[in-house]
């Protein structure tokens, strides 16, 4: 049987020299790319073929390009690395209606084992923080956008307290996603004091260190949301 050998464009093959010496620690973190005309005669290829290759390496938050400097070589953070796929998800969100019940599962399934980790892991400071984020909360509910920007904020407070940065990242990508579905609920009647009062219940919960009490009252909170949201659109 023919196995047929892909033709790779040029700016591939500079991609891959370039994240080698990256990875070999030959370009260190922090430094500067040599500029275009050098990759170009170190390579032997021409400028548009090294343009693609930085500008792919920027996209995934490899490099950094400021007009007129070098590349330079970046940590990319977990924010940046998610980040780059909000405008597919929400297209996607957008164009097929399933994904955004399959958004809530995953919400669902992620921040119940946040605020079971929350619960383990929680220092007095940082449920002295939460307790000071539902107080903000409450001062924001006069206004839509704030309102929901807090509820984005608490959430994402519980998802650090793991100690993992992924987490909140994730839970904050989630919440950019699918904002518009947000708004619809928190304009449903009463939504707001009974987002308040669940959000109290899942911090006296972490308070506690009480793991199952507080993934039980996560599970609650997303859930009695994904069914007012139901209802409210459906009326």
């Amino acid at each position: 049987m023919t196995e047929i050998i892909p033709r790779r464009k040029l700016y591939h093959e500079v991609l891959d020299r370039l994240m080698e010496r990256i990875r070999s620690g030959s370009i260190p973190l922090g430094a500067h790319l040599p500029s275009e005309r050098e990759l170009m005669e170190l390579y032997g290829v021409g400028r548009p073929a090294v343009r693609e290759a930085l500008q792919a390496m920027e996209r995934s938050g490899i490099v950094e390009i400021a007009h007129g400097e070098r590349a330079r070589v970046v940590v990319p953070t977990a924010e940046q690395l998610i980040g780059q796929i909000a405008g597919g998800a929400m297209h996607l969100l957008r164009t097929q209606p399933d994904m955004l019940q399959h958004l809530k599962e995953a919400r669902i399934f992620l921040e119940t084992g946040t605020a079971r980790l929350a619960a383990e892991r929680a220092t007095d400071e940082q449920v002295a923080r939460l307790r000071l984020k539902i107080v903000q909360h409450r001062a924001s509910m006069v206004n839509l956008e704030e309102f929901i920007d807090r509820d984005m904020e608490f959430h994402c407070e519980i998802a650090a307290i793991s100690g993992n940065p992924i987490f909140p990242a994730i839970v904050e990508s989630m919440f950019g996603w699918a904002r518009e579905y947000y708004q619809t609920m928190v304009r449903a009647p009463g939504a707001e004091e009974l987002t308040l009062s669940e959000h109290q219940r899942i911090i006296d919960a972490i308070a506690a260190h009480d793991g199952d009490a507080a993934a039980e009252a996560m599970h609650s909170h997303l859930n009695r949301a994904n069914e007012l949201y139901r209802r409210f659109v459906q009326s």
